[in-house]
């Protein structure tokens, strides 16, 4: 792994070196519309409906509101609720941010989560976060580890025991004791969730070998009183994982989340085995409602051979099919620090998951398990006015998926274009009479509303120039 973030901040230090493409325009919002949607066809979690959807407030309404901002014919297009990352790390720094977060409002990812932030950090981008036009940001910053855990190897120039003991950003935990005197510590910290992390719990004898510092975890014990401590604090518990052995101590730990499906990566050059869940394991997981974050993206950034790549995809497919097969809470995220959730959907499909369930972990599980207080990923009076345009069915063509062709948000226009947010909010502006003109070469330029008109002859580059 440190290996891989090397060659990462090589990439970045080489591509900034390079000609940088002309900046783009940041994602601006328009004020809240009230939008009439007629013959929509949208995306309910299970297959496409059809029907007339209204907008108001921020909210979808049963009746076509008095005011109307903007008029559509949605014939030809598709709706579907935004993505959800539930595991990333690149939005918990300003400097992430900046780098990152019109890229998830660009990929159609509203809500994220990211698992590992310092409280500092995470203090300067609360208020990036906190402006219509960004992606809605779960913070985890309490991640705990041992002394000698991973991710220590990533972040410290040089590992040692000194340089770990002086870093912040991570908390080092060695015992059930050392949990115990620490509690107050870590509360102080804040955040509804804490992080443990599990590396290669049942090899105690890698402790042993000065290569693994920074690469292993907490013990099952302390990761077991960690999680005591929170749940009695009214806090919840996302817990890393490498092995099945890992997945078996968060599970007996109690933990709310597992991050990582057990094969996600083999570091260590081990046995397949290692990796493959038990039917007891899926069993227990779906009693104790613990959730699974998938991250089966992350494979393709350890560059592997071909036939070890292949026995991992094989580990992850019979991973997901007996987690589903029990009734596992399944939620979408990448690990990938370049990408987005998009990344993760494209993997799971590629590993088989049917097209219907992979679109609604996405859009309505994952979402509404980091949002759990509000009403996301549906088109019901009283779900938030989130939503994409596509260009026609993504159960059909998931590549759909890749060109959203119109961006709401709490029924707010999302666009790069400055003059169309701002002119967005005038009243009873439809694009169904423009966009007849258009195609005779006779719009009218004194209709603004007839940018945010979407049909499926449209490209995907100026989709994405909204």
């Amino acid at each position: 792994m440190r290996f891989l973030i090397a060659c990462l901040l090589l990439t970045c230090s080489f591509s900034q070196a390079q000609t940088p493409p002309p900046p783009q325009q940041p994602y601006q919002a328009s004020a809240p519309l009230s939008w009439e949607l007629k013959n929509a066809r949208w995306f309910d979690g299970h297959k496409i409906q059809r029907g007339n959807l209204y907008v108001q407030d921020g909210v979808f309404v049963a009746k076509k509101p008095a005011k109307v901002n903007r008029k559509m014919d949605m014939r030809g297009q598709v709706l579907i609720p935004p993505l959800a990352e539930a595991h990333n790390h690149n939005l918990q720094t300003a400097w992430g941010w900046g780098q990152f977060a019109d890229k998830y409002i660009d990929e159609g990812v509203f809500y994220a989560a990211m698992l590992c932030g310092d409280p500092a950090g995470v203090a300067d981008v609360k208020p990036l976060a906190a402006t219509p036009a960004a992606p809605d940001v779960s913070f985890v910053t309490a991640c705990i580890t041992s002394p000698d855990g991973y991710p220590l190897a990533a972040v410290l120039p040089e590992p040692s025991a000194e340089a770990a003991a002086g870093q912040q950003q991570i908390v080092l935990v060695g015992s059930p004791e050392q949990a115990r005197a620490q509690w107050p510590a870590i509360k102080a910290r804040g955040g509804s969730w804490i992080r443990v992390v599990l590396a290669h719990s049942e090899r105690p004898d890698l402790r042993q070998q000065p290569g693994m510092f920074g690469r292993l975890g907490l013990t099952p014990e302390t990761a077991a009183e960690l999680t005591r401590l929170a749940h009695a604090d009214g806090r919840r518990v996302v817990a890393h994982v490498e092995t099945a052995a890992d997945f078996a101590a968060a599970l007996a730990a109690g933990v709310d989340a597992i991050a990582h499906l057990p094969g996600y990566a083999n570091t260590l050059d081990e046995p397949a085995e290692t990796f493959a869940l038990s039917d007891t394991q899926a069993t227990q997981a779906a009693r104790q409602r613990t959730a699974v974050i998938t991250t089966t993206a992350a494979t393709g950034l350890f560059q592997l051979e071909a036939s070890a790549q292949a026995q991992l995809r094989h580990v992850q497919r019979a991973n997901l099919t007996k987690l589903q097969a029990a009734g596992v809470p399944l939620l979408v995220g990448s690990d990938v620090f370049i990408a987005t959730a998009r990344a993760e959907l494209h993997a799971l499909d590629a590993l088989g998951m049917d097209r219907a369930t992979l679109l609604r972990l996405a859009t309505q599980d994952t979402p509404r398990a980091l949002f759990p207080g509000r009403k996301l990923g549906c088109f019901e009076p009283g779900c938030e006015a989130s939503f994409l345009v596509l260009g026609d069915d993504p159960l059909a063509d998931l590549a759909q998926v890749d060109m959203p062709m119109l961006r709401v948000k709490q029924g707010r226009l999302l666009t790069r274009l400055a003059d169309v947010a701002a002119s967005s909010s005038q009243a009873s502006a439809s694009t169904v009479e423009p966009a007849k003109k258009t195609a005779k070469g006779k719009a009218s330029k004194k209709k603004p509303a007839a940018k945010a008109k979407t049909t499926q002859s449209k490209t995907p580059s100026k989709a994405k120039r909204r």
